[in-house]
Formats: structure tokens, C-alpha cells, sequence
């Protein structure tokens, strides 16, 4: 970075936070400005994970990380190797942040409060002196004489760079990416992902608020399979089985106006003959017991109820009369329960999409535009997008803390 005066990143993001960081904290002398469209920084940080924030996951082996991303995947595996899971976790430890690992592997503040994460960053970029400008919109930029010109959308007067990090974000418009476009980059389209699925014909949504802690749903013309809690809403379904669902499906479902049929396996077994004998063994062991009350598997009870009614047995049935072709039939359909969707919900303020830049317009070693010198890209505002659980967050600091150390 030697002669490099003057570094804009582009984005008040966790991407761009640190990225600037990273460009800040590799190369002192750099004047580093991060510019931020709105009056707030870190928006996303402070509603992620509930206002927990989750901050990575736990997955240590890198294949197994790369496995998460159904974009972007096997292009982050060297950037991984370079920073990852553990890298992010003793970046925010060692200044302070006590970190906790949950059973399923996502990471989050010991405070359970986002605010921990965003004043840490806050305090970085003060003390390493990177300077924040709000309500500066981009408009264009100009690449001329090995300096980049950006100009505002605002009244504020176009500014010379030496270096620039993009890391606006990901954006359901894509008009949002127009000005990179203009640039000659390749934009994927982008469309939403890790939505939730809705079902108004369904009467499952009278459930609502029942979770079933290891379901397995199925795309089934897509061939798509995941597992994981599954919650019942008034709506639909969601939990993190029905949103990597999602996410891993993005751009065909979205092709289909998100109408298509869903798979559910309740008890997490395939085999229907497992699940029949276990019934029989309730025929033995509980003949005189109503069915409703002595349930074969740990479901909710009211799913239970509501399962055995969709088979057609009665709620006075008792086990000793439920013969082997009803048995057959709640086999089957506990493995493989079918629901129409119609519509899917977005959750605004953590929206991910799936699209963004090109990363064939990208070298994936630097993070920088194949098209021009002096441009580097970070965060979701590449084509790279992953399933719930810490992955988004990981692939924003990977890629940023990439881009500001190379920029």
C-alpha cells in the first residue's frame, strides 16, 4: 500500500465496519473514510440473531463451513483458510467481547445483546481513527489518472481515492446495483432468500407456535433435503429447517412465484418400516391407552392430535384397535407429510438475498474487480449468501478483512 493516501469504503455495514478496520489496522498511515447512505451504522447488526446477534458458527473444518454457502461456497474456501470461524471469534475476544458457542454451533455475546458487538466495532474504528461520513449516497463513480472519483447523490462535492471498498450490502432491488453495473460488472439478480414458507390453505397453521425440534423437509422436485427445527406459524412453517430450505432453493423457487409442494418428515426417520414397527410395539405395549394420549414418537401433543386426525383415526381410538392398514398409513405419513405452499414471508430488517456481483468479476485471492484497478468488493453485496446460523456474518468478515488488508 505504499504511496496509498486515501482508502473509501462504501457501506456501514459489518462488511464495511471491517473492512475499514482491516484497511486501517494493515496499513496506519492510510486516511480511511467509511461512508454510510443513512444515519445509522450497523443497522442489520443490531436486529441479527433476534438482537442477539449472531456472530459466526462454531464449524472449525473448512469444508464442512463451505458446505453452508449454496452460493459462493467452494470460491471462499482459500479466502476461509485465511481468516475463518476461529480468526472472528479471537478477533472479538481479544478486544474484550466474551463470546458463547450454543448447542447447534452459533456464536453469539455473552450479553445476548447486539449493542455489544456494534460498540466494539464503533470503539475500533475510534481508536484506529477511521473517519465515518453519514448520509453520503453514492451516485457514480468515475475511474480516472489511478484514482477513483466518487460522486454523491447529495450536493456534496465528488472526492478523489486511491482505493475503494464496496460492501453496500445485498439488496432485493436491483437497481440498487446499477452504478456497479455501469461499471461493466456482471450483476446477478437478486432475489430473496432464508424466507419462511406460507401455507393459507393449510390447517397446520392452527398450530401455531409448535415446534418440532429435528424435522427433515423435503423439495421434492428440486432434490433439496434439510433438517432442523420446524416451527408452525400462523402463516406457515419457518425455523431453521424450512429457512436453509430456502436458502438452498433461492432462485428456483423464485422462478416458480414460490408455489411448490413440501415434504415433512416428523420423526426424523425414512424408513417407514422403522416407523411402523414402532408403532406395533405401541399396539403391544399400550393396548387399552387412547392413542392421543400414549403418543409413539416425542411430538408435540398437539401435533400428535392433529396428525392422527389427518390419517382419519379418531381421538377415542385406543392402540389395540388401530389396526395394521391404519398403522400403515400413519407410518407413511409421518415420514412423508405433504403441504402446499403459496407465498413466502421475508424478514425485513434481516432480509438475505441471493445475487449480487458476479464473483467471475472478481479475484477471490485480493477481492478485487477483474475490470478495474483500485476497486475491491466485501460482504453481501457479492454474490455469496449461506444458510441461517453465523454464516452471512463469517463470509462478511472474511471477505472484508481480505479487501481492507489488500485494498
Amino acid at each position: 500500500m505504499t504511496g496509498i493516501k486515501k482508502v473509501a469504503v462504501l457501506g456501514g455495514g459489518a462488511a464495511g465496519f471491517f473492512a475499514a478496520l482491516s484497511a486501517k489496522s494493515h496499513h496506519p498511515q492510510a486516511e480511511v473514510i467509511l461512508f454510510e447512505k443513512t444515519t445509522k451504522v450497523l443497522a442489520k447488526v443490531k436486529v441479527s440473531g433476534g438482537g442477539r446477534c449472531n456472530v459466526t458458527n462454531a464449524i472449525s473444518d473448512i469444508s464442512e463451513l463451505c458446505m453452508a454457502y449454496p452460493r459462493g461456497g467452494k470460491q471462499l474456501r482459500n479466502s476461509f483458510h485465511r481468516f475463518d470461524t476461529a480468526d472472528t471469534i479471537n478477533w472479538f475476544e481479544s478486544r474484550g467481547v466474551a463470546l458463547k458457542t450454543e448447542s447447534d454451533g452459533r456464536v453469539f455475546p455473552v450479553s445476548n445483546d447486539s449493542q455489544t458487538i456494534i460498540n466494539c466495532l464503533l470503539d475500533e474504528v475510534q481508536q484506529l481513527g477511521v473517519t465515518i461520513a453519514y448520509q453520503s449516497s453514492v451516485q457514480s463513480m468515475i475511474f480516472q489518472r489511478d484514482q477513483w472519483q466518487i460522486n454523491f447523490s447529495t450536493d456534496a462535492s465528488p472526492q478523489l481515492f486511491d482505493r475503494v471498498i464496496v460492501a453496500t450490502g445485498g439488496s432485493p432491488k436491483l437497481s440498487s446495483f446499477d452504478w456497479l453495473e455501469d461499471l461493466g460488472h456482471l450483476i446477478i439478480r437478486p432475489v430473496p432468500s432464508l424466507f419462511t414458507f406460507n401455507m393459507p390453505e393449510e390447517s397446520i397453521t392452527n398450530l401455531t407456535g409448535v415446534v418440532v425440534e429435528n424435522a427433515k423437509v423435503r423439495i421434492l422436485w428440486l432434490g433439496i433435503e434439510t433438517s432442523g427445527p420446524l416451527l408452525i406459524t400462523h402463516w406457515g412453517m419457518s425455523g431453521p429447517a424450512i429457512l436453509k430450505a430456502s436458502s438452498f432453493g433461492a432462485r428456483e423457487l423464485s422462478k416458480f412465484d414460490y408455489q411448490f409442494d413440501i415434504q415433512v418428515n416428523w420423526v426424523s426417520e425414512r424408513n417407514t418400516e422403522i416407523i411402523y414397527q414402532e408403532l406395533e410395539r405401541c399396539v403391544t405395549a399400550y393396548p387399552q391407552k387412547m392413542i392421543t394420549n400414549q403418543k409413539a414418537f416425542p411430538l408435540p401433543n398437539r401435533l400428535w392430535v392433529f396428525l392422527l386426525d389427518k390419517c382419519g383415526i379418531p381421538d377415542n381410538k385406543r392402540w389395540s384397535e388401530l389396526g395394521k392398514k391404519k398403522a400403515r398409513q400413519l407410518a407413511e405419513l409421518l415420514a412423508n407429510d405433504l403441504y402446499k405452499v403459496s407465498g413466502k414471508t421475508t424478514f425485513k430488517d434481516e432480509f438475505v438475498t441471493c445475487g449480487g456481483v458476479a464473483l467471475s468479476h472478481i479475484n477471490l485471492k485480493t477481492m478485487s474487480s477483474k475490470s478495474f484497478t483500485g476497486l475491491y468488493f466485501a460482504g453481501e453485496v457479492l454474490d455469496i449468501d449461506a444458510i441461517t446460523g453465523g454464516f452471512n456474518f463469517q463470509a462478511a468478515w472474511t471477505t472484508a478483512y481480505i479487501a481492507g488488508q489488500l485494498a
